[in-house]
């Protein structure tokens, strides 16, 4: 308990106290002080005199800067001969202002050899009014076929392929290693297996049981064998489950009260298709155990929406992978497991997202080996204010960075909505170059966007090589010409050497509007060569065949693939731009399936024929 009588004489008392104690405090500190300084002192003097520390340098190894040096630009002119060539095909998109979804995706186009004559012939998809109240002719399948020198005639009907759906894209291959070449042909609906007989096209959809659903939307296909056993394999992107009633339902809306194309966010995705050649005429749908289907984690639907497809070895297992854009959800990368079986690895590999981990409306789809290494790159059109992507991967690792800013490639493509994309030697000086088709969705884009336009010009970037300044230019109309720069709602686009003078002619579509031939009038006077191969043990086509040229400098290394671009096909034949080298030192072919042969004494310019296990050379010239 606290005692509360605190008197006078006991306050005096404790002040007393406190000061004796506070003297003696200070006596003590002054004594302390002066200890410490005399031990301070003799410390200094009499301590045993230290080594000096030994100073350690790291040197850091700087990475070596690469001589950037500016490149001259060659002129690469193409021309517009689309009606001197005798093309007069117009594509039917069924636009009446229902704005349904399909109407905006365009049709795909092809060049192949349909009737064996040894020049690129050209299938153009179209596809249809929704309804058959006009009294005007059906839009159709048109083919025309080429005299050799670039000069076409159209013949459908003689060739009993003037087809009636809403078409979308093809593929063409061998499926029955016969010598002639099939079309596979996707639509808004039912697909179709056209197989060539050498004089006209059979209907052989049921026999082979690869139609598809009646409700589905197909878009992109292609023929690759994934097996190695010999028989071409067909791979079916779908895109979206949709059908009209469910589409007119939606209210989308671009500007005011005007209905707008639905976006695909909007509708449930759908699985793609694999199916295995049988070999008795009929395939197969793998698509379940082979581990395509890939769904929503979250609610276990089909994920997918695919426009794009390509295939490529891209670790050089021997065994083609399977690489499928899509369209505002990842991609997909398809490892071959060698066993019938595919892992899907987009996002380990680095390619399922742009850098910053979002999806892109992405589009058509090409891969090459455009650094003429062995670094693997693949580009991917996307949507407007999205980058074209260039994922690349070094020495085949399977691990992916896009490096689409770094080499120049990603800003110039920004503002463009980009379909058809593919790799080709455009000036042959033995770099790929890589050219897009670009075009809008909505007519009435530029109401609401001011850099947006429906109409876009195609680009062409320029490969500069790795040690340029920038990697790739875009090339403007002075280099290309006001004919290839012309704007255009592009769609697919493909290419061949329609009139076998050795450089690479394009062919773009559009939707609701006609496509554009260019022949390409460049004349550099760089050189090339051509092959065109044979398969035996493996697919008749050769497809997924490897071509190596080593010349006095470098190795080029060219894949047998014609699916490429966006709903579209490429020619078979690899021609191989050698720039100013005079002289091949030897020419190796890997086979599908694992077969290599080694040719010397080859000559430039020419065209080669070659059969698989021949071991002899065939001047086509």
């Amino acid at each position: 308990m606290t005692n509360l009588n605190y008197s006078k004489h006991d306050s005096e008392i404790d002040e007393e106290d406190d000061a004796v104690i506070g003297q003696a405090f200070g006596y003590s500190v002054l004594v302390i002080l002066v200890l410490l300084s005399t031990g301070g002192i003799s410390v200094y003097f009499f301590w045993p005199e230290a080594s000096p520390e030994e100073i350690r340098t790291t040197v850091i190894e700087m990475p070596e800067l690469r001589d950037r040096m500016e490149s001259e630009i060659p002129d690469i002119p193409f021309e517009d001969i689309t009606e001197e060539a005798g093309i007069h095909f117009r594509h039917e998109n069924g636009a009446a202002g229902e704005k349904l979804l399909p109407e905006t995706m365009g049709g795909g186009c092809a060049f192949f050899d349909c009737d064996n004559d040894g020049d690129q012939d050209i299938l153009f998809i179209n596809s249809k009014t929704w309804t058959n109240t006009s009294n005007e002719m059906p839009a159709r399948t048109e083919l025309y076929l080429n005299d050799g020198t670039g000069q076409f005639r159209e013949a459908a009907q003689e060739w009993n392929i003037n087809l009636e759906i809403y078409g979308m894209g093809v593929a063409c291959g061998d499926y029955d290693n016969d010598g002639n070449t099939d079309v596979y042909i996707t639509a808004v609906g039912s697909n179709r297996l056209l197989r060539n007989t050498g004089s006209s096209f059979e209907d052989v959809t049921e026999l082979a049981g690869v139609a598809g659903g009646e409700e589905d939307w197909s878009t992109s296909a292609g023929w690759f064998d994934y097996d190695n056993d010999g028989r071409l394999d067909l791979f079916v992107c779908n895109y979206l489950e949709w059908s009209r009633a469910f589409d007119l339902n939606q209210n989308f809306q671009l500007i005011g009260n005007e209905r707008a194309y639905g976006r695909p966010q909007f509708f449930p995705g759908a699985f793609c298709v694999l199916y295995h050649n049988e070999g008795n005429g009929q395939f197969r749908d793998v698509s379940q155990d082979a581990g395509i289907q890939i769904t929503n984690p979250t609610t276990e639907k089909p994920l997918g929406k695919s426009l794009g497809v390509t295939f490529d070895d891209f670790d050089a297992d021997g065994y083609l992978d399977i690489f499928v854009s899509n369209d505002t959800v990842h991609n997909f990368l398809f490892h071959n497991q060698q066993d019938g079986t595919f892992a899907e690895i987009s996002i380990v590999a680095g390619v399922a997202y742009d850098s910053n981990g979002n999806a892109r409306g992405a589009m058509g789809i090409d891969s090459s080996r455009f650094r003429n290494n062995n670094d693997i790159g693949i580009a991917i059109g996307n949507f407007a204010n999205e980058m074209t992507a260039l994922y690349v991967s070094p020495e085949k690792s399977l691990l992916f960075n896009d490096e689409a800013i770094s080499n120049g490639l990603g800003p110039m493509t920004r503002l463009e909505l980009t379909f058809g994309v593919f790799f080709f030697d455009a000036d042959l000086d033995g770099r790929l170059d890589l050219m897009t088709a670009n075009g809008h969705l909505e007519e009435d884009i530029n109401k609401v966007q001011s850099s947006q336009y429906y109409e876009q010009p195609p680009q062409l970037f320029w490969n500069c090589g790795p040690d340029a300044i920038s990697e790739f230019v875009p090339l403007n109309s002075d280099k290309t010409s006001e004919e290839f720069s012309k704007r255009l709602v592009g769609r697919g686009a493909c290419y061949a050497d329609i009139d076998l003078d050795g450089d690479l002619d394009i062919l773009i579509t559009t939707t609701g509007r006609t496509p554009r031939l260019l022949r390409n009038n460049q004349d550099t006077a760089n050189n090339w060569i051509r092959f065109e191969l044979s398969g035996t043990d493996s697919n008749r086509n050769a497809i997924g065949a490897v071509v190596k040229i080593k010349t006095e400098t470098e190795t080029l290394v060219r894949r047998i693939m014609p699916t490429r671009s966006y709903l579209s096909q490429v020619e078979l034949p690899v021609t191989i731009g050698l720039g100013t080298s005079e002289q091949i030192h030897a020419l190796e072919i890997l086979w599908p399936g694992g077969n290599t042969e080694e040719f010397n004494n080859l000559e430039i310019n020419r065209t080669y024929q070659i059969a698989e296990g021949a071991s002899k050379l065939n001047n086509a010239n």
